[in-house]
């Protein structure tokens, strides 16, 4: 699927594999883990790359449903994460059509590092679509990316505000908003930092 918000990914994809698999969730999610759910709830990951946090929730029992636009992320996902029972789908932001007629709501999704690939109007469209995906009382924790643009790479400067004002406007209700570094030493030292948002439905 060829969306403007993978610009940068295919070309780099061999070499970005390794290294989103080399992440560690509880240091990369360590602001929301008290949010993510326990029992197992139906989840749905947007933008799930090498499916690293799909396999994690996988493992503990929910049923994931992971979708990724990137064909080079997607079959690394399927090949890396074979023993996890992960339903990978070819799709993406802001439309999600492949999602779209399908009788699922799911009790939490997630979006890491990917909200800031879309423009404005694709983020005024994407969250309304996002938000009927959501079950009665599901929760949708993302992560905007503040700093320098890779090169290539299609990013936009997205405030938290706005996100919680598109978000409050489709009925979900903010629950946290933290502010963190990059967990990565040279983002870091370059100074990028997030925005890590969490809502309920």
């Amino acid at each position: 699927m060829n969306l403007p918000g993978t610009a940068g990914y295919v070309e780099t994809a061999e070499r970005l594999i390794p290294r989103y698999e080399a992440l560690d969730f509880e240091e990369l999610h360590a602001a929301m883990l008290d949010l993510m759910p326990v029992e197992p709830v139906r989840l749905l990951e947007i933008g799930a790359g090498t499916g690293r946090d799909a396999a994690r929730f996988a493992a503990a029992g929910h049923r994931v449903t992971a979708v990724e636009p990137t064909d080079a992320f997607r079959d690394a996902g399927r090949r890396l994460h074979a023993a996890h029972d992960i339903e990978w789908i070819d799709d993406g932001l802001p439309v999600l059509a492949a999602l779209s007629g399908r009788d699922a709501a799911y009790d939490a999704i997630l979006l890491t590092g990917v909200w800031m690939h879309q423009e404005r109007a694709e983020r005024e469209r994407a969250m309304p679509v996002i938000a009927s995906l959501m079950a009665p009382g599901a929760r949708l924790i993302l992560s905007l990316r503040h700093g320098p643009v890779p090169e290539g790479r299609r990013m936009f400067e997205v405030t938290g505000a706005e996100t919680i004002a598109l978000a409050e406007k489709e009925g979900l209700r903010l629950i946290r908003e933290r502010h963190t570094e990059s967990i990565q030493p040279d983002n870091r030292a370059n100074g990028v930092h997030w925005t890590m948002l969490a809502f309920e439905r």
